[in-house]
């Protein structure tokens, strides 16, 4: 089969890593990929949200499946505009339509989507500028600390967490008043903060049948300890320990069958990953949010893990026999720890050479590109999470030191990350 991976970062470096090893994968494009993902297949100079561009390639390719990596073409809609073009109506795209997309495109029609089903999650209350005032005297009596989120799509940094009422007001006005996020913030979700330990959930689903594929916990924080800016993810570990299975069970039962039914229900499309955020809180699991498709690092943990052939899984997925498809995991843990430039999450410089990847390291370490680029034979950084070394450990302790050694011998100039991924349990 011939496949289309949209995306340039770690989540598709592994993603095309992992499906370049089945047997029914024929030819990889990568768009617009990375310096890492070219080792896996070819990349193709196209943006991710030129929606013609792909369809016109996808004709020409003769393309059967489209993998969608980030969250912003499946809230625009790129699944129902590829199935909707004539050409292209048998092409298996895995994600879900834009009116499932909502899940994570809207933060407020998630917590509907959550409270008319039944599904934990924190309490919350929502404001826009027609009732700001009253949002400022919900701030104002609300316990400590609160949880603001813009409504739409930020980047992965509209989620703020306020200590103080004081700062909690700030940003607020910040959001709707000031327009910090743009139409992202036009509308809050104000949440109660949820206290525990955060892990994700991962589901493949055609909308009727669904698999869980695995589980992970990312570290968001830039500094160690959990401190600092919120970033798109420091490193992450799989499968986490306290994870067992009494809990997974409450997480199947309690949220992903009646996210499944509530899919049913509403007659939403949707043939893809779901990605569940999930807070521990005393036992029980809670949703924090809905994803659309793959995280990012957790991808590069959980592909290492799944030992089922992926884009076997698709077209079961498509073909209505996801029940039959057995998934099966490494038994290992898997650490990655995540190489950032200089300054991120806030400005940094591009354009540094990656010294030490053309070595050699063991095989049981992965490194996975995310923000680079190729320039006259050296590989150099292009965004803020530069990089990540992904290693497999008999033990979780075991993963983050072979994981750490290894990213040691890549340098560049202002290269920064965590030491201490995984301390919670390693």
């Amino acid at each position: 089969m011939n496949i289309l991976l949209l995306g340039s970062g770690g989540r598709e470096h592994a993603l095309a890593w992992k499906m370049k090893q089945s047997p029914l994968c024929n030819s990889l494009y990568i768009a617009p990929g990375n310096a890492g993902t070219s080792q896996c297949g070819q990349n193709v100079a196209i943006g991710i949200n030129d929606f013609n561009a792909i369809a016109t390639f996808c004709v020409a390719n003769k393309i059967n499946i489209i993998v969608v990596g980030p969250e912003e073409p499946l809230v625009k809609g790129i699944y129902d505009y590829i199935t909707s073009h004539p050409q292209l109506k048998q092409v298996i795209v895995v994600g879900p339509s834009a009116a499932a997309a909502q899940l994570e495109g809207s933060k407020a029609f998630s917590k509907h989507f959550m409270k008319r089903y039944g599904i934990p999650t924190a309490g919350y209350a929502e404001f826009d500028e027609s009732n700001y005032e009253e949002g400022k005297k919900y701030i104002a009596v609300h316990p400590l600390p609160i949880v603001l989120k813009a409504d739409g799509l930020a980047a992965g940094k509209g989620v703020i967490i306020a200590e103080t009422h004081h700062k909690a007001l700030k940003v607020f006005e910040e959001m709707i008043i000031y327009k910090q996020f743009g139409s992202a913030s036009a509308r809050v979700v104000i949440e109660e903060f949820l206290q525990g330990i955060e892990l994700s959930l991962f589901v493949l689903t055609n909308g009727m049948q669904y698999k869980i594929i695995g589980h992970a916990k990312d570290y968001k924080r830039v500094g160690e300890g959990d401190t600092g800016l919120n970033t798109g993810g420091m490193g992450c570990v799989s499968p986490v320990p306290f994870a067992d299975e009494a809990f997974l069970q409450k997480c199947e039962e309690h949220i992903v069958i009646p996210t499944i039914n509530g899919l049913q229900q509403e007659q939403l499309t949707y043939h893809g990953f779901i990605f569940i955020g999930l807070m521990n809180h005393n036992g029980q699991p809670k949703v924090i949010e809905y994803n659309c498709r793959m995280g990012d690092p957790e991808t590069e943990v959980l592909m290492p893990r799944l030992q089922s052939d992926l884009v076997e899984m698709f077209v079961a997925m498509r073909n209505q026999q996801l029940q039959t498809i057995n998934i099966m995991h490494d038994a290992r843990s898997v650490a990655t720890i995540m190489a950032v430039s200089g300054g991120y999450p806030g400005n940094y410089v591009k354009g540094k050479k990656i010294n030490g990847l053309d070595q050699t390291f063991a095989d049981d370490v992965l490194v996975f590109h995310a923000g680079t680029t190729q320039k006259d034979g050296n590989v150099l950084t292009n965004g803020g999470r530069v990089l990540t070394v992904s290693a497999y450990g008999n033990t979780m302790a075991e993963a983050v030191a072979t994981a750490k050694q290894s990213l040691q011998r890549i340098s560049f100039e202002g290269m920064n990350y965590r030491n201490d991924i995984g301390y919670e349990f390693a």
